[in-house]
C-alpha cells in the first residue's frame, strides 16, 4: 500500500506540472480536430506556384475570420502579366514589437503516390501549356495549418501579448519568386515593418514531435544558368568539317566539377550541377547547338559570384580551345526571375527560439540541425541580414517508422517525393505550440 506522504508527493507533482503547463495548451488541443481537417483539405486541393488564388483565398478567408485585417494579391513579379496571391494579415493589439510570421502556399507538379484518403488526385497546365498532376510534397500544407493554427491561438489571447503581428501567406516559394515579389509590392511600406521575423519548415529526417534549430547560414543560395553551346554542325561522317557542341558541351560538364573542389576552399560549401543536357536530334548529325541547364548553390554571395564567373571562364576557355569563334562563344544567362538568396539564422535570435521551444515542447525534443544546400526564399525578408529573422525546422515522421528505418536500413520518403506524408496530429500539435511560444515570447506584456 502507497504511503501517504508518497501519494502526496505524487498529487504535488502532478499540480506542479499542470500549472506549468500553459492554459492556451488545453485551447489548442480543443483546436485540434479543425486544424488536422483543415490541413486535409489543403492537402487534397493544392496549386502550383503563380496559380495559388483559391489556396490564398482560404488563408485570407479563415484570418478574417479570426479579426486580421487582410489584404490580398500582394506581390509584384517581374513579369507584369503575372498575378501574385500574397496575402497579408494584420492584428494589433496596442504598443509592442512587430512580429512577422510566414507560411508558403503553393504546391509541386508531382503525382502523389502516398495512397491517403485524403490524396491529392489534382491536375493542372504547367506554364509551358503540359498537363501535370499536383500534389503538396514539400509540407507548405502543414505551414498554412500551424500559421492558422496559431493565428487562432493568439487572436483569442490578446490580454497575453503585446504589438502587431502580421500573417504572411507567400506565393510561389517552390520557384524563388514569392518572397522579392511581395518586398517589390511594398511589404514594408504599406504594412508595419517587423522586429521580428519567423517561418517553419517540415523536416523529413525528424521525427514528429520534435523540431531542429540552426544558427547561421541555414539555407543556401540557389541560382539558375542556362548555358547555349554554339558549334557547327553536320554529317557523323565528316567531323573534320564541323565544330561538335556535344564534345564541346562533355568537356564542360566535367571541367564544371573542378571549380569547387580546386577554386573554392573546402571551408565554404557549395555545388554546381548541370541538371540537364539537350542537343541533337539523330545518331548521325553532329548538332548545331547544344544546351546546359546549371544550378549553382552557396551559402556566402561572395562565392557564389566567384562560382559564376568561373563558369563563363571554363565555358569559352573550352569553346575557343574547339576553334570556336568569338562571334559563336557560349550564351551564359542567370535566371535573376527565380534566383533564392540564402538565409542566414541570427544567431542570438535562433538562441533565444531554443530557450523558448526547449520550455515549450521539453529540451529533448529539441534539436541541432545541420545547415543544407537546399534553397528557401524566406531569407530575403531580413533585407540582407539587417532584421533579426530565423527558420525552424518541423519533424513530420511517425515515429515508429523512425525506428523501422533504423533498424531495417531503409530510407524513408524526402521531401519533394511523391510518397512523403507527414503524421498531421502530432506534428500540427508541435508546429503550433512550437510557433506560439515563440511569438508569445517576443511579444509578452512584460517585455
Amino acid at each position: 500500500m502507497m504511503k501517504t506522504s508518497t501519494i502526496v508527493a505524487v498529487l504535488l507533482l502532478c499540480a506542479s506540472l499542470t500549472r506549468s503547463q500553459p492554459v492556451w495548451y488545453k485551447d489548442l488541443e480543443r483546436a485540434l480536430p479543425s486544424l488536422i481537417e483543415m490541413y486535409k483539405h489543403l492537402h487534397a486541393h493544392p496549386e502550383i506556384s503563380y496559380q495559388e488564388e483559391k489556396t490564398a483565398a482560404f488563408v485570407a478567408h479563415e484570418l478574417r475570420r479570426l479579426g486580421f485585417e487582410v489584404t490580398e494579391r500582394v506581390g509584384k513579379y517581374m513579369e507584369p502579366s503575372r498575378v501574385s496571391y500574397g496575402v497579408v494579415g494584420v492584428l494589433k493589439n496596442g504598443e509592442g514589437p512587430t512580429v512577422f510570421v510566414r507560411t508558403d502556399l503553393d504546391a509541386l507538379p508531382i503525382e502523389e503516390k502516398t495512397g491517403l484518403p485524403y490524396a491529392s488526385s489534382v491536375k493542372t497546365r504547367s506554364d509551358a501549356g503540359e498537363e501535370v498532376s499536383v500534389m503538396h510534397a514539400c509540407g507548405h500544407d502543414i505551414h498554412m495549418s500551424v500559421l492558422l493554427g496559431t493565428a487562432r491561438l493568439l487572436s483569442g489571447m490578446k490580454n497575453q501579448w503585446r504589438g502587431t503581428l502580421l500573417m504572411i501567406g507567400q506565393p510561389c516559394e517552390e520557384r524563388g519568386a514569392g518572397a522579392r515579389a511581395m518586398l517589390n509590392d511594398g511589404l514594408y511600406t504599406r504594412f508595419p515593418k517587423p522586429d521580428y521575423i519567423l517561418a517553419l519548415h517540415d523536416d523529413a529526417s525528424i521525427e514528429a514531435g520534435k523540431v531542429g534549430v540552426c544558427e547561421g547560414y541555414a539555407l543556401a543560395s540557389v541560382t539558375s544558368v542556362d548555358m547555349r553551346i554554339r558549334g557547327a554542325g553536320g554529317h557523323g561522317a565528316y567531323p573534320q568539317a564541323t565544330k561538335d557542341p556535344v564534345v564541346i558541351a562533355s568537356q564542360i560538364v566535367l571541367a564544371l566539377q573542378t571549380i569547387v573542389s580546386r577554386e573554392i576552399s573546402p571551408l565554404d560549401p557549395a555545388v554546381v550541377t548541370v541538371g540537364s543536357i539537350h542537343g541533337g536530334t539523330q545518331h548521325n548529325i553532329i548538332p548545331d547547338e547544344v544546351h546546359l541547364q546549371i544550378t549553382v548553390r552557396a551559402y556566402k554571395e561572395e562565392v557564389r559570384k566567384r562560382i559564376l564567373a568561373s563558369i563563363e571562364r571554363i565555358a569559352k576557355g573550352i569553346a575557343a580551345a574547339a576553334g570556336i569563334a568569338p562571334d559563336r562563344t557560349p550564351i551564359l544567362t542567370v535566371n535573376d526571375k527565380e534566383y533564392t538568396a540564402s538565409t542566414y539564422n541570427n544567431p542570438a535570435f535562433t538562441r533565444r527560439i531554443a530557450g523558448v521551444l526547449r520550455k515549450a515542447i521539453g529540451k529533448e525534443n529539441v534539436v541541432e540541425a545541420d545547415p543544407v544546400l537546399a534553397g528557401e526564399d524566406f531569407g530575403a525578408y531580413s533585407l540582407g541580414n539587417k532584421i533579426p529573422s530565423s527558420i525552424f525546422w518541423l519533424g513530420v515522421v511517425d515515429p515508429a517508422l523512425m525506428e523501422k528505418s533504423r533498424k531495417e536500413g531503409t530510407t524513408l520518403p524526402s521531401l519533394h517525393s511523391s510518397e512523403f506524408a507527414p503524421t498531421p496530429e502530432v506534428t500540427i500539435r508541435t508546429g503550433v505550440k512550437a510557433m506560439a511560444s515563440i511569438v508569445l515570447d517576443l511579444m509578452r506584456t512584460d517585455n
